[in-house]
């Protein structure tokens, strides 16, 4: 029972990862404070403008297209650039990829590529155990180098997946950089929008664990399958 002012800030702190009761010097943050804020800025930074590793993504089976950014900062003022994949990168989908997939997994570093490092190799093996218990079949998976939501609507229109499912990293905080959504789609194509699709998020160790996301998410396609829509028109 909280029973005193310290009570209630204590109980607070432990129910949040906001930084609250910190603590003050004068008008100021305390030292360590500071530099813990800094330190976590930093953390942001670097996860947006970090890459993928190669290794990671050859482990997993997975290889490379370029979105229609070429560069980070490119990517970054220019977010409908991340939204198509020029030909060079539709050609190699189509020689490489299975037409008409059941499911379609596509991985992208989007703005955390810490997000994709950490959570990666839990969540994918979760995820195609959990469709291959709900006897789902997978088509050829892939990632996205500067890929945006709306990526999506292009691999739709070149592969044609029933199921489109999207693992990217999330905008990076102050809280944690490696957190990461999982956005899925009935037949996605050009002109889908947000409200077509539905998304789990904050998948990462201190919000919903990589392994549990993976487990749920083929859940998830099942029911889009089986109601034949995703997004607000979707009954969980």
């Amino acid at each position: 029972m909280v029973n005193s002012e310290v009570d209630i800030v204590e109980w607070l702190k432990q129910t949040t990862p906001a930084r609250i009761g910190t603590g003050r010097a004068g008008t100021r943050p305390t030292t360590a404070e500071q530099l813990k804020l800094r330190c976590d800025h930093a953390a942001a930074v670097d996860s947006v403008y970090g890459k993928v590793s190669q290794g990671l993504l050859e482990e997993l089976g997975l290889f490379s297209v370029e979105s229609g950014a070429l560069d980070k900062e490119l990517y970054l003022r220019r977010p409908d650039l991340g939204r198509f994949l020029p030909e060079s990168s539709l050609q190699t989908l189509k020689q490489r990829c299975i037409q008409q997939p059941q499911v379609q997994i596509v991985v992208s570093d989007g703005l955390s590529a810490n997000a994709i490092e950490s959570n990666l190799r839990d969540i994918y093996p979760a995820l195609l155990d959990s469709l291959e218990v709900l006897q789902l079949s997978a088509g050829t998976p892939f990632f996205v180098l500067n890929g945006r939501v709306g990526c999506m609507n292009a691999i739709g229109d070149i592969l044609h997946p029933e199921v489109i499912g999207l693992l990217i990293g999330e905008r990076p905080g102050l809280i944690t950089s490696h957190s990461m959504s999982a956005y899925l789609c009935y037949r996605p194509g050009y002109g889908m929008t947000d409200s077509e699709r539905i998304v789990v998020s904050n998948i990462h160790q201190g919000g919903t664990p990589p392994v549990e996301a993976g487990a749920y998410l083929g859940g998830l396609i099942a029911k889009i399958l089986e109601q034949q829509t995703s997004g607000i028109g979707l009954h969980l």
